[in-house]
C-alpha cells in the first residue's frame, strides 16, 4: 500500500500530512501516529500506544515497520476518490471511448451518449492496477519536473546577471559618449577662444597705430606752431613737407577705417547633432539570445565554489601594488606567481605564503613550466621582450637564460617541446632554443588582437583572448580559428585558463568577473565569480589540482583569491 507523508510527498503539498494520532486528534491535538490496531480501527502515537498496551493487551497494533497494513488514510481516500469537477461527488464510473473517470454527473452531463462507460467496481474485477511501478515512474517523471525547475531557475539568474552586466556596459557608454561631447565642448571652447585673441589682436593694433599717428601730427603741429613767425625757410619746408607726409598717412588710415565697426563673436550651433540624437530610440540595441545546452553540454563539468579565502602576497621590499598578472601550480604542490608592478616572481608554498622571489628585468607578463623544476616567464616593457628561464628547487628561484625576442611578447604556454609566445597582434611558435618556427595566427586589425593564450589538455585546440575587439578564439594545431566566442559580458578579456579537466576560464576585468566556456569556445555556461565574491579587476586565474582551488590574481591588489571548488 502506498503511504502519503511528508518525508515521501514534496514538501510544498498541503493536501497530504503524516496520519494523526486518533487519541490525540480527539483533543485538538496533532500528533503524528506511530501505530494503527486493526481490531479498534484506530491510530496512535507512541505516548498513546502505552495506555491502549496496558488496556487491550491482547491487541496486536502495527508500527511503521508495517505500514503495509495500515488503512488508507481518509485524507488519501477523498482526494483520491473525489470528482475534481463536482467535489461533492465520488468518482465511480470510467468512460473508455473518452479515458475519462466519471462521477454520476459527469456521466449523465458528458457520456449519456458513449457506448462504453462502467462502473468502476465491475472494471476491477477483470484489472489489476501495478501502483508500483506507476509509482516508479511518477518519480522519475518528478526529478525531470525538478531538474526543469531548477534549470528554469537557473535561467532566471543567468537572465538577471546579465541584466546587471548590461547595465554596467549603458553606464559606460553614457559616459563615453559624454566624454566625447565634453571633448568636442573643450574644443569649441577653444575655437571661440583663438576667434576673440585673433580679434583683440587686429583691433588692438589698429589702436595702437591710430594713437601713434596722432602722437606724430601732433608733435609736428606743436612744432610748426613754434617757428610759424620765425623767418627760416629752410625749416618751415621741410615742416611742411613733414606734415603733409603725415597728414596723408593720416587720411589714408582714415579713409581705411572710415566706417566705425563693432566687431562681435556669434556662435552658430551644429544642430544636426541635436537633430540626429533625437532620432536615437536609445543608446544601442537591446537583444537577448537563447542559447539550448544540449544533453553532452549539459553534462559538462561547470565548477562551483564551495569555500573562499584571501592570501596576501606582498612582501616588505615591494614598492607598489601587487598586480598579479600569471599564476602557475608547480608540480610539487608550490605556486608561481608573477607581479606585474613590483617586477618579481614569487613562490608560495603549499599555504600560499610567500617563501621565496626573484626579480626580472621587465615587467612579468605570464608563467607556464618546462619542466617540473623549470619555468618561463615572458617580460616585456617598451625596450625590452624577452623570455626568462626559472629553476625552482628547494624553495629556491635561481635565473637562467634568456631568450631575447624582436616582438611584444605576454602571453605562453610551452607544449611537445615547443614555445608558443603571444606578441599583442599573433600567436608565434618557436623552439625551446629560440629558433621561430613559424607565426601560427595574426590579426593586425587592431592593437591587442592575441593577448593571453592556453592549449587545452589533448593538445588539439589553443584558446587566445583578443582584448581589443572582446572575443575569445579557439584554434586548431595549425593555426586555423575554429571558432570564435563573444558575450555581452565579455569585454576586454585578459587572462585564460584551462583546467586538467578541460574547463575553459576567461578574466573579464571589465566586469569583475571570470566566465567559464565550453571547450569547443562556443557557449558560456556559467559565470564563476563576480565581485560579490571579491574580484575587482582579475588579470590572471590557475587550477591548483592539489587542493582542489582555483587561485585568482588581480591588478593592484596585495592579496589572491583561493576558491575551494
Amino acid at each position: 500500500m502506498a503511504t502519503f507523508s511528508q518525508s515521501t510527498i514534496d514538501k510544498g503539498s498541503k493536501i497530504f500530512q503524516d496520519v494523526l494520532c486518533s487519541t490525540c486528534e480527539d483533543k485538538k491535538l496533532e500528533n503524528t501516529a506511530d501505530f494503527y490496531c486493526e481490531s479498534c480501527v484506530k491510530f496512535y502515537c507512541g505516548k498513546c500506544i502505552d495506555m491502549h498496551s496496558q488496556l487491550f493487551s491482547k491487541h496486536a497494533p502495527f508500527g511503521r515497520g508495517d505500514m503495509k497494513k495500515w488503512p488508507v488514510p481518509k485524507k488519501v481516500e477523498d482526494f483520491i476518490l473525489k470528482c475534481d469537477v463536482h467535489t461533492d461527488k465520488n468518482l465511480e464510473m470510467f468512460c473508455s471511448e473518452h479515458s475519462e473517470l466519471c462521477c454520476t454527473n459527469c456521466a449523465f452531463l458528458n457520456h449519456r451518449h458513449c457506448q462504453k462507460v462502467t462502473l468502476i467496481s465491475d472494471i476491477v474485477k477483470s484489472q489489476s492496477t501495478n501502483l508500483q511501478q506507476l509509482s516508479v515512474y511518477i518519480q522519475t517523471i518528478l526529478k525531470e519536473m525538478k531538474k526543469l525547475q531548477d534549470s528554469q531557475d537557473a535561467s532566471i539568474q543567468s537572465v538577471q546577471s546579465s541584466y546587471d552586466e548590461q547595465l554596467h556596459t549603458i553606464q559606460k557608454t553614457r559616459r563615453e559618449i559624454n566624454a566625447v561631447l565634453d571633448t568636442i565642448e573643450q574644443k569649441t571652447l577653444k575655437d571661440m577662444k583663438d576667434t576673440l585673441t585673433k580679434l583683440q589682436a587686429s583691433s588692438k593694433t589698429d589702436v595702437e597705430k591710430c594713437i601713434r599717428l596722432r602722437d606724430e601730427l601732433k608733435q609736428l603741429h606743436d612744432a610748426i606752431q613754434d617757428i610759424s613767425d620765425k623767418s627760416k625757410l629752410e625749416l618751415s619746408f621741410i615742416a611742411k613737407r613733414k606734415c603733409e607726409e603725415k597728414i596723408q598717412q593720416l587720411e589714408t588710415f582714415l579713409k581705411k577705417n572710415s566706417l566705425q565697426v563693432r566687431v562681435s563673436i556669434t556662435f552658430q550651433p551644429n544642430y544636426e547633432i541635436v537633430q540626429y540624437l533625437y532620432k536615437l530610440s536609445g543608446l544601442g540595441r537591446i537583444e537577448h539570445c537563447t542559447q539550448t545546452l544540449m544533453e553532452q553540454e549539459s553534462k559538462q563539468g561547470i565548477i562551483t565554489v564551495q569555500g573562499k579565502s584571501e592570501q596576501n602576497v606582498k612582501i616588505s621590499t615591494d614598492s607598489e601594488e601587487c598586480a598579479i598578472t600569471a599564476i602557475l601550480a608547480l608540480p610539487d604542490k608550490q605556486v608561481l606567481v608573477a607581479d606585474h608592478k613590483n617586477k618579481k616572481v614569487k613562490l608560495l608554498d603549499q599555504i600560499y605564503q610567500v617563501v621565496s622571489h626573484c626579480s626580472v628585468t621587465a615587467y612579468p607578463q605570464d608563467l607556464c613550466d618546462i619542466t617540473p623544476s623549470e619555468v618561463a616567464v615572458t617580460v616585456n616593457d617598451y625596450y625590452i621582450h624577452e623570455v626568462q628561464f626559472i629553476t625552482v628547487n628547494n624553495m629556491k628561484m635561481v635565473t637562467g637564460r634568456k631568450l631575447k625576442l624582436k616582438h611584444s611578447c605576454c602571453g605562453i604556454f610551452f607544449h611537445q617541446g615547443d614555445l608558443y609566445i603571444t606578441s599583442r597582434t599573433a600567436l608565434c611558435k618557436y623552439k625551446l632554443r629560440g629558433k621561430l618556427v613559424s607565426k601560427m595566427y595574426e590579426d593586425k586589425s587592431d592593437n591587442v588582437t592575441v593577448n593571453r593564450c592556453a592549449v587545452s589538455p589533448t593538445g588539439d585546440k589553443l584558446y587566445i583572448t583578443n582584448y581589443s575587439q572582446h572575443k575569445l578564439l579557439t584554434l586548431a594545431r595549425d593555426g586555423s580559428v575554429l571558432a570564435t566566442f563573444t558575450d555581452p559580458a565579455l569585454i576586454a578579456p585578459n587572462g585564460v585558463h584551462v583546467t586538467p579537466a578541460g574547463q575553459v576560464l576567461v578574466c573579464v576585468g571589465w566586469f569583475d568577473i571570470i566566465i567559464q566556456v565550453d571547450t569547443e569556445g562556443k557557449l558560456k555556461l556559467a559565470t564563476f565569480a563576480t565581485k560579490e565574491d571579491g574580484l575587482v579587476d582579475p588579470r590572471s586565474v590557475c587550477y591548483n589540482q592539489h587542493t582542489s582551488s582555483i587561485i585568482v590574481g588581480m591588478w593592484e591588489r596585495n592579496k589572491i583569491l583561493v576558491f575551494k571548488v
